[in-house]
């Protein structure tokens, strides 16, 4: 098993931040290993609700498919499969004023051999983790539009 957690302030407010990331196909612009990411079926993510994705890690792409498996006003958990790996990305929220903290935590367990690689990977697990902590705030920023700057304090 590989886990890695970083956390990041937004400068935006909570439920705006939740609705962003609720919806899987937004990996596209905060994850810099997913290549694609396309929900299968419709409607609001809830609870149920599935995504395909397609990244790529040490250029090599792999396909998982995620489905919502909690989506309360504080939390959001995606579950991933395929045959080597289940991929499980759990987002906590917390309301800070008009900003909002997300901790984020990505947990790989790998089965069979490929678990055998799992000492070799922490490290560029851990790299990856950090690029979507600097890329996720920018994601959002894009996607909610740009935060207003006075009185915005540093992450």
């Amino acid at each position: 098993m590989i886990e890695v957690e970083r956390a990041v302030t937004l400068d935006h407010p909570l439920a705006d931040v939740v609705r962003f990331l609720a919806d899987f196909s937004n990996t596209e612009t905060w994850d810099p290993g997913t290549v694609s990411c396309r929900r299968i079926g419709g409607g609001e993510p809830a609870v149920g609700s599935e995504w395909h994705n397609v990244s790529e890690f040490r250029g090599r792409r792999t396909e998982l498919n995620y489905r919502l498996v909690r989506h309360d006003a504080r939390h959001l958990t995606f579950v991933g499969r395929n045959k080597t790996v289940t991929s499980t990305d759990d987002m906590r929220f917390e309301e800070e004023g008009s900003r909002t903290r997300l901790t984020y935590r990505a947990r790989l367990d790998f089965n069979g051999l490929a678990r055998l690689a799992e000492p070799l990977l922490k490290r560029e697990f851990q790299r990856l983790a950090d690029e979507v902590a600097e890329q996720l705030p920018r994601a959002v920023d894009r996607a909610l539009g740009a935060p207003e700057t006075e009185g915005r304090h540093p992450r």
